[in-house]
């Protein structure tokens, strides 16, 4: 396996380092040292919740009837550190597969000759056809000739080349990573619409952070699909995690509880798995709404993080989708999964262009390994191979 996210890294703190003479800190202190930022760490969070003087076996559920599975035991194997530049080869060459039918019909356009105005307008129309958008378009276009200007290119082979430059530097602004650990927990709300993946992907998310040491606690709060509870606690199962959950209760209740649990058990990381529904759906997006508000009352500065789960075949309605979601829960971040074999990927670039949301992950199929962190330079170059 390998790192997805960042933790928030206390190794450094910006206060002098005591001297060798200096006796150690007291491991009682709920004193967070100064955090280093870019330093990917994957030990486990020293710092125990200011709540966590509470019992678990004393937690009172707001709700009164929320099923609160028995306390598992967490896996007893240390993780193995998260690097093997082979797994990541093998990330690119699933997402090149994926991305193939978009990238395609873009990179045919340099098998020509020369470099004129016809391949412009071809070029054009196919990354319209790939669900770039007309911005998103326009803008590529422009910086795409004038780096062929710049470089005075007569090669249409190598504009392509000069088009990756222009790619990534377009997606950019949407790298970045997942931090976990700055907050005990950290408690992420994931929404999206019924069949983006959204349940699946928090069970891959779950995966992989127990996997590198982290503690979870999974809220079941899709009370509405049928179902969807009992998909989620089969994630939990697998990957030796608690839930909590309700038989078709209220979601926002599901919400508290599981946040107040999450609290009181000192767990690193909370994922709430809110009801599937369409933006057009105004009365739903207001439960959303309320799911949110509900999370503050349990832990004033949660949610961390806001994620929208989207389904990267539905190309401009997946803008749709971010812009809708975005204006009624502000979003913090993405996952846009099923690229495999979609003909639209260019959809990320109108995302840049038009609401440069963070993508964390992008997914190009069912397996666990097939979500990954999002890069700029490796999904360009995926496109265009």
């Amino acid at each position: 396996m390998f790192s997805f996210f960042k933790k928030k890294s206390s190794d450094t703190p910006e206060t002098p380092a005591p001297s060798a003479s200096a006796p150690a800190p007291a491991p009682e202190t709920t004193e967070k040292p100064a955090a280093t930022s870019g330093t990917k760490s994957w030990l486990r969070n020293p710092f125990a919740s200011k709540d966590t003087s509470q019992p678990a076996d004393n937690l009172t559920p707001s709700s009164g009837n929320s099923d609160l599975l028995p306390t598992v035991q967490e896996p007893q194997a240390k993780p193995e550190a998260p690097t093997a530049a082979g797994d990541r080869k093998g990330w690119m060459d699933r997402l090149k597969a994926g991305l193939r039918k978009t990238g395609n019909s873009i990179s045919t356009i340099f098998t020509g000759t020369k470099i004129d105005d016809a391949l412009y307008e071809e070029l054009e129309d196919a990354l319209l056809m790939a669900d770039t958008g007309v911005k998103a378009t326009q803008h590529l276009l422009a910086d795409l000739k004038q780096r062929v200007k710049d470089t005075k290119t007569t090669d249409p082979a190598a504009v392509k080349s000069l088009l990756a430059d222009a790619l990534t530097e377009l997606l950019k602004p949407l790298e970045k990573p997942l931090v976990v650990g700055e907050h005990t927990p950290t408690v992420i709300m994931v929404a999206g619409v019924n069949g983006a993946g959204k349940t699946t992907s928090i069970g891959k998310l779950t995966k992989h952070l127990a996997d590198h040491g982290q503690s979870v606690l999974l809220a079941a709060a899709d009370t509405f699909r049928a179902a969807a509870r009992e998909q989620l606690g089969v994630w939990a199962t697998r990957n030796t995690v608690e839930i909590i959950s309700q038989d078709g209760g209220d979601p926002a209740a599901v919400s508290f509880d599981a946040v107040s649990a999450g609290r009181a058990r000192g767990k690193d990381v909370v994922l709430v798995d809110t009801a599937g529904r369409l933006p057009t759906q105004l009365h739903l997006m207001e439960e959303l709404k309320k799911i949110k508000r509900v999370v503050t009352k349990a832990d004033a500065s949660a949610p961390h993080e806001v994620l929208l789960v989207i389904d990267g075949n539905t190309g401009q309605n997946a803008l749709n989708q971010v812009r809708a979601f975005d204006d009624a829960l502000q979003l913090t971040g993405l996952i846009v999964t099923k690229l495999d074999g979609t003909a639209k990927g260019g959809v990320l670039a109108a995302i840049a262009q038009e609401k440069p949301i963070p993508v964390y992950f992008i997914g190009v199929g069912e397996k666990v390994e097939d979500l990954e962190t999002f890069n700029a330079r490796e999904f360009a170059q995926a496109l265009l191979a």
